[in-house]
C-alpha cells in the first residue's frame, strides 16, 4: 500500500484530549505528595551577601528547604558550562532560583518562602546589547574563562560565542555594485508561552527516582537531572504524561533536578506547578532578541552581488542551548539567495536577561523579517517588482547558495509561483490593505533515534518509541508508518513513548525530528517484522518471501489475492509467541560546501534536506491607529514528502498564527531595571482563534533523498519563519512607512506613520 493510499489519520491520543480524561504532569497525585515552591532573585544583578533559611526550616509542615549548599557543586549547560542549580554567590538574571521548598501545603511552603532571608548588593545590570559587546561593560561571568567549554566556543567578555559565514569578497563586489542598501532591524525578545505551565513530580524508590514532567525532550532531562545531582542513568526515569505545548519553551531540562533533590531530602514524593507569571520569567528557553544590520550591493539587473551583516543575539545570563543560534542566524540573514560574495558576523551575547533557548525555529523568524524586509527595500529602490526580485535571486535546484551549497531538487520557485498565484499578487485590493511577500527557509535535523516493535499473538502491535509529543500528531503519525509496513489498521498499533525507562534514546520533540528521525527507526524495526511474517506466510502458502504482500490485515501471494492468510494467524504462530524487531535511524551526510568558511562552526555550515517556504500575507492597516490585521496568508511549502497531509495543514496553520503573534503582538517589555513588565497573559497578547485570518496551505512534494522516511522532511519550525516578513512588507506597501522594531504593534505603525523621517538609521535599538 502506498503511503498516499493509507487510512486516514487517527489521533491514538484523541479522544483522551478531547473528553478530558488525559492527565498531564499538574494532574498527578502521589500518594503523601508534598508542594515545591521555588525563591527567586526578583532582581537582575546582585550579589548575594546573605541566605539565611533556618527559620524557613523550622516551620511546622515544611519538610526541605535547599539552597546551593545542598547539592554537589556542578557547573551545566550546553557548550560552556556556566550555570548550577541555584545561585552561588551571584544572582544574574531575575528568575534565578536561589532556593526550593517543599512543605505540606501550598500556604506552608509559601510562608517558608516568605521566613527565607536574602541579602543583596545590587550590581550594574548588563542589559543593552551593544553597550555589553563595548569595551569597558561589565561583565555577567567575570570568570568565563574558568568554565568548562566543551564545544571550544570561541569567546571573550561577553561574548558567549562568535560565528561568522564568508565566501568571496564581499567587500570588492560591494564597491562595484550598481546599488547599495543598509538596514538595520530590531527584534525584541519573546516567549514560547504553552498554555499549560510547565510541571514536575519526583518519587524515589530506593536510589532510583521517577519523574513525571512537562518536557519535550525527556532524555535530555534526565541528562540533566544526571549530570547535576551526579547519578548514573540507570537510577533516573523521566516520564512525560499528556503535553500541553511547547514550542521549543520545554526542550532541555529544566527544574526536574530540583524536583527530584527536594524529594530525596523530604523522603516524600513532591510536585512542582508553575504560576504563569514563573512561567514567563524563570524557563532559560524563550525566544532571543536580535540587532541585525544588513547590506546588500545589486548589479544593474538586480542580481545581488554582496551581502555583509553584523549581527548581536541575546544569550541572557546562561547558555541553554543557544550555541548555535549565531551561526543559524547568520543563515538566515544570507537567506535562500544566490549570493556569491558574502560576510556575515554574528555574535551570542551575554546580558542580565532570562537565557534564551530554543523556541520554534531560534533566530529564523526574527532573521528572515530582517532580510525579506530589506529584500523590499532593495525591489523599491531599484524599482522592481518584490516577486519579480525574488524570482531572480533565490536559489532552485542546482543552484550554488550564499555558503557554498549545491542544492538538489528544490521547490522554492514553485512556493514563488504557488503563493502568489493563491494570493491574487498584482490585483487590486480595496483602500488600506496590500499584500506583502516573504520566502524562508529551515533546515532538518538527522540526530540517533532508536524503536522497539512487538507483534503480539493477537496480531496487534506494540511500537516503543523515544519519541515525544507535544501536541503536533508527529508522534501519532508513526503509527501511519507501522501500519503501512505491516499491513494492518492503524488501530492495531500501539505506541508507547515519552519515557526513558521503555524506550530507547531519542532526540524526542525538538527541530522537527520526531517524524524525520523516529520515523526511520520505527520504519526499520516494522520492517523486520514484516519480514519475519512473509516468511512464516511463504511456509504455509508455497510462496517465495520475496511475493508475499502484506495489507487489509492479511499476507497474500502477488498476483493471486485469494491465496491468502490473515496474519493474526501467523503472528499465533509464532514459536516464540511474539515478533520482534528493533533499529535506529540511519545517519545521515550533511551536504559539502565549497568555497566558503565558518568561524565558529556549530553544524550549520550546511543544511540536511532543507526545507523552503513562501508566505504571502493580505494585511488590513487603520491608518487613524496603526492597528494592523491580517486578513489572509497564503503559503506554499516544500517539505519533502508529505506522509500526513492532516497534521501537516494544521502545523502550517498553526505556525502562521504564531508568527502573526510575534509579528504583532508579542515582544516583552522591560522596566529599567532590566525586570519583565508583561509576565502574564493579559499583558503579553498572545493570538487567539478569533484573531486567526483564512490560511491557504499548499505543499510542493519532492521526493528528497538522504532525508527523512520516504523522502520527507522536516516540517513543524517551517511555517513560522516566513510570516513576519510577509506581514512587515503587507504594511509597509499599505502605509508606505516601513517598521524597522519587532513585534510591529499597533503604537509602532502609528509612530511611523506619524513621523517625517522613517529611516532604519533613524530607529534606536
Amino acid at each position: 500500500m502506498a503511503i498516499t493510499d493509507m487510512p486516514e489519520f487517527v489521533r491514538a491520543d484523541g479522544p483522551d484530549k478531547v473528553t478530558g480524561t488525559g492527565r498531564y504532569t499538574a494532574d498527578m497525585t502521589l500518594t503523601g505528595q508534598l508542594v515545591a515552591k521555588f525563591k527567586y532573585g526578583e532582581v537582575t544583578h546582585a550579589k548575594i551577601t546573605k541566605l539565611d533559611v533556618s527559620a524557613a526550616r523550622s516551620i511546622p509542615g515544611v519538610f526541605a528547604v535547599l539552597t546551593a549548599a545542598d547539592v554537589p557543586d556542578v557547573r551545566f549547560s550546553y557548550g560552556i558550562s556556566d550555570r548550577t542549580l541555584f545561585a552561588t554567590d551571584t544572582i544574574r538574571f531575575e528568575g534565578e532560583v536561589i532556593a526550593a521548598v517543599a512543605a505540606i501545603s501550598d500556604a506552608v511552603a509559601q510562608q517558608a518562602l516568605d521566613a527565607i532571608v536574602l541579602e543583596v548588593e545590587e550590581l550594574p545590570p548588563v542589559l543593552d546589547l551593544e553597550a555589553a559587546v563595548a569595551d569597558g561593560s561589565p561583565t555577567v561571568h567575570p570568570n568565563l574563562d574558568s568554565y568548562d567549554n566543551t564545544g571550544e566556543f570561541p569567546f571573550s567578555g561577553n561574548v558567549a560565542t562568535h560565528s561568522a559565514i564568508s565566501m568571496g569578497n564581499a567587500e570588492a563586489a560591494m564597491a562595484d555594485a550598481a546599488t547599495v542598501i543598509t538596514s538595520r532591524y530590531v527584534a525584541d525578545a519573546s516567549h514560547a508561552t504553552p498554555i499549560e505551565p510547565r510541571a514536575v513530580a519526583a518519587q524515589w524508590e530506593g536510589n532510583k527516582v521517577t519523574i513525571y514532567t512537562s518536557t519535550q525532550v525527556p532524555f535530555d532531562a534526565r541528562a540533566l537531572v544526571c549530570e547535576s545531582l551526579e547519578l548514573p542513568n540507570s537510577q533516573v526515569r523521566i516520564v512525560a504524561p499528556h503535553l500541553g505545548g511547547g514550542f521549543g519553551g520545554k526542550c532541555g531540562g529544566h527544574f526536574e533536578p530540583h524536583v527530584a533533590a527536594l524529594a530525596r531530602a523530604a523522603k516524600r514524593p513532591v510536585k512542582l506547578v508553575f504560576s504563569r507569571w514563573e512561567e514567563f520569567i524563570a524557563p532559560d528557553r524563550r525566544r532571543e532578541g536580535m540587532i541585525i544590520d544588513i547590506t546588500t550591493g545589486v548589479d544593474a539587473d538586480g542580481k545581488i552581488v554582496a551581502r555583509t551583516g553584523e549581527l548581536l543575539l541575546d544569550n541572557g545570563a546562561y547558555m541553554a542551548d543557544s550555541s548555535f543560534f549565531p551561526q543559524a542566524a547568520a543563515m538566515h540573514v544570507a537567506g535562500p539567495y544566490v549570493i556569491p560574495n558574502v560576510h556575515i558576523d554574528a555574535r551570542l551575547v551575554y546580558t542580565n536577561r532570562q537565557p534564551s533557548g530554543s523556541v520554534r525555529a531560534p533566530t529564523a523568524p526574527q532573521g528572515c523579517w530582517a532580510v525579506e524586509s530589506h529584500t523590499d527595500e532593495i525591489a523599491a529602490a531599484i524599482n522592481m517588482d518584490p516577486l519579480d526580485f525574488r524570482r531572480k535571486n533565490i536559489v532552485t535546484t542546482g543552484s550554488t547558495g550564499a555558503v557554498g551549497q549545491t542544492y538538489d531538487e528544490i521547490g522554492l520557485d514553485q512556493c514563488l509561483e504557488l503563493a502568489a498565484k493563491s494570493a491574487g499578487w498584482g490585483d487590486d485590493l480595496p483602500e488600506g490593505e496590500a499584500l506583502g511577500i516573504s520566502v524562508g527557509w529551515w533546515p532538518s535535523f538527522a540526530a540517533p533515534a532508536g524503536a522497539y516493535a512487538k507483534m503480539h499473538g493477537d496480531g496487534s502491535v506494540q511500537v516503543i518509541t523515544g519519541a515525544s509529543e507535544c501536541g503536533t500528531g508527529s508522534v501519532m503519525t508513526l503509527r501511519m508508518l507501522a501500519a503501512d509496513e505491516l499491513g494492518l489498521d492503524q488501530t492495531d498499533i500501539e505506541l508507547i513513548y515519552q519515557d526513558t525507562g521503555a524506550a530507547p534514546a531519542g532526540p524526542g520533540s525538538s527541530g522537527s525530528q520526531t517524524l524525520f528521525n523516529h520515523g526511520r527507526a520505527v520504519e526499520k524495526a516494522t520492517r523486520q517484522i514484516a519480514d519475519q511474517i512473509k516468511e512464516l506466510a511463504a511456509q504455509q502458502l508455497e510462496a517465495s518471501a520475496d511475493d508475499i504482500v502484506l495489507g487489509e490485515g492479511k499476507a497474500s501471494v502477488a498476483g493471486t489475492p485469494s491465496k491468502a492468510i490473515a496474519i493474526v494467524e501467523l503472528a499465533g504462530a509464532s514459536e516464540e509467541g511474539e515478533i520482534l524487531g528493533s533499529a535506529s535511524a540511519d545517519a545521515r551526510e550533511w551536504p559539502e560546501i565549497k568555497g566558503s568558511t565558518c568561524l565558529g562552526d556549530q553544524g550549520f555550515s550546511s543544511w540536511l534536506a532543507p526545507q523552503f517556504s513562501c508566505h504571502v500575507a493580505r494585511v488590513k492597516v487603520d491608518k487613524d491607529t496603526g492597528v494592523s490585521r491580517v486578513l489572509e496568508v497564503h503559503a506554499a511549502h516544500d517539505s519533502g514528502t508529505i506522509i500526513n497531509p492532516i497534521a501537516a495543514h494544521g502545523q502550517v496553520e498553526g505556525g502562521i498564527l504564531m508568527g502573526i503573534g510575534q509579528a504583532l503582538t508579542e515582544g516583552t517589555q522591560y522596566d529599567d531595571a532590566g525586570r519583565q513588565r508583561n509576565a502574564g497573559l493579559l499583558e503579553y497578547k498572545l493570538q487567539t482563534i478569533a484573531d486567526a485570518p483564512k490560511i491557504t496551505t499548499e505543499f510542493v512534494e519532492i521526493f528528497t533523498d538522504n532525508a527523512g522516511p520516504r523522502g520527507a522532511k522536516g516540517l513543524a519550525e517551517a511555517p513560522n519563519v516566513a510570516t513576519c516578513g510577509a506581514v512587515n512588507n503587507a504594511i509597509s506597501a499599505a502605509t508606505g512607512v516601513r517598521i524597522f522594531q519587532l513585534p510591529m504593534t499597533a503604537e509602532r505603525v502609528w509612530e511611523a506613520m506619524s513621523t517625517s523621517t522613517n529611516t532604519p538609521e533613524s530607529q534606536e535599538a
